[in-house]
């Protein structure tokens, strides 16, 4: 890494530091814009990434999407282009040198404008490809980040310069080739923008029977065709997809409510609770209540 890059890494580490002095997610006052912090390595941690830009100012992150791990660092960063179940995990943190991030949220509509405004054709694409990217990280994406993050210190400056902020982030993501994912998902009519859609829904209506059958034909595509683009983008089938969102939906539940593991199951769409308890296992390694009482018990650790 130069010099110009290293010094730029610096000053997004001093805000990151500054403004999420604590363990965990800080939202700040720029739209979009989210501070992380971490003290110490993680167990695995399941959530739903949602469409944005990741980048890590000190430590390391790693990823898995279905089958495939992603690791992330200091000079490299992280796309999502729809929003994805993923198990993450910080690889590298200790008090003295803690694991400081950023997240920032991606609207499809800012980077349809983006497109346009660049002049490049917007037309509906045939190629599909990963909604999640790892990428090296250069000087000019870095440079544009760091000016979205230095707001939070001038919130009288967020209503201007944010958006212009933001639109170069996302004009120097869809420079890189690597993220043709992001760009595809906001033309309307290609098969990216299709998935999406039928990724939305299996978010939204995970306690839903899944029928292939009425989700491709909402997206215009064979049964077939959807199968296969909707593992490319995703890493997974449909029902592996829904099955993650529906057992990271249950844990949420049994973890925040007092609802014991049949009631969460019947809340997420499973008829069976056994047939319940089995995916759970397999999934996050303990049946329901041993799993619960292990997180709770970490917490106070």
């Amino acid at each position: 890494m130069d010099e110009w890059f290293e010094k730029q890494r610096s000053e997004l580490l001093q805000i990151i530091g500054k403004h999420a002095p604590e363990d965990g997610t800080s939202v700040t006052p720029v739209p979009g814009l989210r501070l992380i912090r971490a003290s110490r390595t993680s167990e695995p941690v399941y959530s739903v990434y949602e469409p944005s830009l990741c980048i890590v100012a000190q430590g390391s992150k790693m990823v898995i999407l279905g089958q495939e791990v992603y690791q992330y660092d200091p000079s490299s960063y992280l796309t999502a282009s729809v929003h994805l179940p993923i198990t993450g995990q910080v690889m590298e943190a200790s008090q003295e040198t803690p694991y400081l991030s950023l997240q920032i949220l991606f609207d499809m509509s800012q980077i349809l404008e983006v497109i346009q405004a660049s002049g490049d054709a917007i037309r509906a694409g045939n190629e599909t490809s990963r909604g999640l990217k790892v990428s090296r990280l250069n000087d000019t994406l870095l440079n544009a980040v760091l000016r979205l993050a230095k707001l939070v210190d001038t919130p009288q400056d967020i209503p201007v310069l944010a958006p212009y902020a933001m639109r170069e982030i996302i004009y120097r993501v869809l420079q890189n080739e690597n993220n043709a994912s992001l760009k595809q998902i906001a033309v309307i009519g290609s098969h990216e923008q299709r998935i999406a859609g039928v990724v939305e829904k299996l978010n939204r209506d995970f306690a839903q029977p899944l029928r292939v059958e009425e989700l491709a034909a909402e997206a215009r595509m064979s049964t077939s065709s959807l199968y296969d683009h909707f593992k490319e983008v995703t890493g997974m089938s449909p029902i592996q997809f829904q099955k993650q969102i529906r057992l990271q939906e249950a844990r949420r539940l049994l973890f925040s409510e007092s609802i014991d593991a049949a009631e969460a199951a019947f809340q997420v769409g499973y008829e069976s609770p056994s047939h319940f308890s089995r995916e759970y296992a397999r999934m996050f390694g303990l049946p329901p209540v041993r799993d619960v009482r292990r997180l709770r018990s970490s917490l106070c650790q």
